[in-house]
């Protein structure tokens, strides 16, 4: 069975002013993640606008991640449908395109009860080879695939780990003491990771990631480590800039994050807008602010 641990940045893709996919841009973003030590690399994932791009845009972003990654670390991707029969024929199709893996969300059309969560997933996991990472996130979708749920899907081998994301950092306790260590844990939630780790994740799904990729690992080997001094130190500087992914334009903070700190396009697709007035400068002061404590702690280090 796969494993995953360690930090799996869900990859922002990279767009012209215009709307278009900047697949070079998208490139270099995703080398600069792995030189910076990545675990892993989840391309068209939520913060990637999987829901806006079109099926021929999402296979270009796929093989062109496959071509950068060159199997230097494992190479997700998200799939987000609507029917059962769009899913299954996404997992088959991202398999040859050459995703390694499958990071699942709910059905995007519908609220899947328990009972229909369980098969949605039991569906995807039979129809590839991909192993799976299930995205439970209730906040933004509505369906919480709950211990109950899980233990529903324990005998799928190829469902190997879940991305925690109800925002209740209780649930990777919960989850523990009903199934033991059958699934890997990713923390979902970037102002949350130092508190899912010390209850035993060992793994983080990471938007900020994008923007720091040298802290964010840092903060992960430090908790995995059992150094929690040293990861609160880092935790306080960078929380501020976290508490940016957990809102609903987190995409635009997210990118905008990027384009601050190594000069990555801001630019989203519609119905998303560039952030403006007093949003924009808000989001702004508080990146920049991280990036200056950042600087000022590594001088203190260099004296």
């Amino acid at each position: 069975m796969t494993h995953w641990q360690g930090v799996f940045p869900a990859v922002t893709t990279k767009l012209d002013q215009d709307g278009s996919i900047n697949l070079e841009a998208t490139q270099a973003s995703i080398n600069r993640l792995i030189d910076n030590g990545v675990s892993g690399i989840i391309v068209l994932p939520m913060l990637g606008e999987n829901a806006s791009l079109l099926p021929r845009e999402k296979e270009a972003v796929i093989r062109a991640a496959r071509e950068v990654v060159a199997g230097r670390v494992p190479l997700l991707s998200g799939l987000a449908e609507i029917s059962t029969a769009g899913a299954i024929a996404g997992a088959r199709a991202f398999q040859d395109y050459g995703a390694e893996g499958l990071m699942v969300f709910p059905s995007l059309g519908y609220k899947t009860d328990p009972r229909e969560t369980a098969e949605w997933y039991k569906a995807i996991a039979g129809a590839s080879d991909l192993p799976i990472m299930i995205y439970n996130n209730p906040i933004a979708y509505g369906v919480d695939v709950t211990p109950a749920v899980l233990k529903m899907l324990a005998d799928c081998p190829t469902i190997v780990a879940v991305k925690e994301e109800t925002g209740d950092v209780r649930r990777v306790t919960d989850m523990f003491i009903e199934l033991g260590n059958r699934f890997d844990i990713f923390c979902g939630v970037d102002d949350q990771i130092v508190e899912s780790m010390s209850l035993g994740a060992t793994g983080w799904v990471s938007g900020m990631t994008n923007a720091w990729p040298k802290e964010c690992v840092q903060l992960f080997n430090l908790c995995a480590a059992g150094n929690f001094a040293k990861a609160r130190d880092l935790y306080r500087i960078l929380t501020p800039s976290f508490h940016l992914d957990t809102h609903v334009k987190l995409v635009q903070y997210i990118k905008m994050a990027e384009h601050l700190v190594c000069g990555a396009p801001e630019w989203t697709r519609a119905p998303r807008l560039p952030l403006a007035g007093e949003e924009r400068e808000r989001v702004i002061a508080t990146i920049k602010a991280t990036i200056e404590e950042l600087k000022q702690t590594q001088s203190r280090r260099a004296a």
